[in-house]
Protein backbone atom coordinates (compact mmCIF):
# COMPACT_ATOMS: atom_id res chain seq x y z
CA UNK A 1 0.00 0.00 0.00
CA UNK A 2 2.60 2.20 1.41
CA UNK A 3 5.32 1.56 -1.80
CA UNK A 4 2.40 2.18 -4.60
CA UNK A 5 0.60 5.02 -2.92
CA UNK A 6 -2.54 2.60 -3.15
CA UNK A 7 -5.98 3.50 -0.80
CA UNK A 8 -6.95 0.70 1.21
CA UNK A 9 -10.34 0.51 -0.90
CA UNK A 10 -7.57 -0.22 -4.17
CA UNK A 11 -5.51 -2.60 -1.87
CA UNK A 12 -8.90 -4.63 -1.06
CA UNK A 13 -9.34 -4.48 -5.04
CA UNK A 14 -6.48 -5.87 -6.34
CA UNK A 15 -6.13 -8.44 -3.44
CA UNK A 16 -9.94 -9.26 -3.46
CA UNK A 17 -10.00 -9.13 0.21
CA UNK A 18 -12.38 -7.07 2.39
CA UNK A 19 -11.37 -4.27 4.52
CA UNK A 20 -11.23 -6.30 7.93
CA UNK A 21 -8.74 -9.16 6.41
CA UNK A 22 -6.79 -6.34 5.06
CA UNK A 23 -7.05 -4.66 8.51
CA UNK A 24 -6.54 -7.86 10.81
CA UNK A 25 -3.31 -8.21 8.69
CA UNK A 26 -4.70 -11.86 7.20
CA UNK A 27 -3.47 -11.34 4.32
CA UNK A 28 0.57 -12.21 4.64
CA UNK A 29 -0.33 -15.82 3.17
CA UNK A 30 -2.47 -14.52 -0.30
CA UNK A 31 0.12 -15.67 -2.93
CA UNK A 32 -0.19 -12.09 -4.85
CA UNK A 33 0.72 -10.18 -2.27
CA UNK A 34 4.34 -11.83 -2.03
CA UNK A 35 4.10 -12.23 -6.54
CA UNK A 36 3.42 -8.34 -6.42
CA UNK A 37 6.14 -7.13 -3.95
CA UNK A 38 8.83 -9.60 -5.71
CA UNK A 39 8.03 -7.92 -9.15
CA UNK A 40 8.46 -4.35 -7.40
CA UNK A 41 11.74 -5.31 -5.35
CA UNK A 42 14.33 -4.44 -8.05
CA UNK A 43 12.29 -1.19 -9.17
CA UNK A 44 11.78 0.02 -5.38
CA UNK A 45 15.80 -0.23 -4.96
CA UNK A 46 16.81 1.43 -8.28
CA UNK A 47 13.48 4.26 -8.63
CA UNK A 48 12.72 4.58 -5.03
CA UNK A 49 9.11 4.96 -4.04
CA UNK A 50 8.42 8.08 -5.22
CA UNK A 51 9.06 7.23 -8.49
CA UNK A 52 6.73 4.25 -8.36
CA UNK A 53 4.10 6.29 -6.56
CA UNK A 54 3.94 8.48 -10.08
CA UNK A 55 4.71 5.52 -12.33
CA UNK A 56 1.58 3.68 -11.00
CA UNK A 57 -0.75 6.38 -12.14
CA UNK A 58 1.22 7.06 -15.15
CA UNK A 59 -0.74 6.35 -18.89
CA UNK A 60 2.03 4.07 -20.64
CA UNK A 61 1.54 2.38 -24.12
CA UNK A 62 -0.85 0.17 -22.73
CA UNK A 63 -2.28 1.73 -19.89
CA UNK A 64 -1.80 2.67 -16.42
CA UNK A 65 -0.53 -0.06 -14.24
CA UNK A 66 -2.91 0.94 -11.49
CA UNK A 67 -6.21 -0.28 -13.72
CA UNK A 68 -3.96 -3.34 -14.27
CA UNK A 69 -3.86 -4.51 -11.27
CA UNK A 70 -7.15 -3.29 -10.29
CA UNK A 71 -8.43 -5.43 -12.65
CA UNK A 72 -6.25 -7.88 -11.04
CA UNK A 73 -4.54 -8.26 -14.81
CA UNK A 74 -1.45 -9.40 -12.59
CA UNK A 75 0.44 -10.35 -16.19
CA UNK A 76 -0.18 -7.30 -17.66
CA UNK A 77 1.35 -5.43 -14.67
CA UNK A 78 4.42 -7.45 -14.58
CA UNK A 79 4.48 -6.18 -18.34
CA UNK A 80 4.20 -2.64 -16.76
CA UNK A 81 6.78 -3.61 -14.86
CA UNK A 82 9.65 -4.78 -17.35
CA UNK A 83 8.73 -1.89 -19.61
CA UNK A 84 9.99 0.53 -16.66
CA UNK A 85 13.16 -1.55 -16.18
CA UNK A 86 13.40 -1.62 -19.76
CA UNK A 87 13.93 2.39 -19.70
CA UNK A 88 15.65 2.27 -16.73
CA UNK A 89 13.25 2.87 -14.44
CA UNK A 90 13.40 6.65 -15.41
CA UNK A 91 10.11 8.00 -15.76
CA UNK A 92 9.68 10.67 -18.67
CA UNK A 93 7.60 12.91 -19.34
CA UNK A 94 6.47 16.08 -17.01
CA UNK A 95 4.90 15.94 -13.76
CA UNK A 96 1.45 16.57 -12.53
CA UNK A 97 0.54 19.77 -11.04
CA UNK A 98 0.26 19.23 -7.72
Amino acid sequence: MDLLGLSEQELCTILDADPLTLLSGQLDDRPELGILLALLEEAEDRAGKAVLRRWVRARGPKGRPIDHLQARDFRAFEDDVEELEAKGFVLRGRRPNP
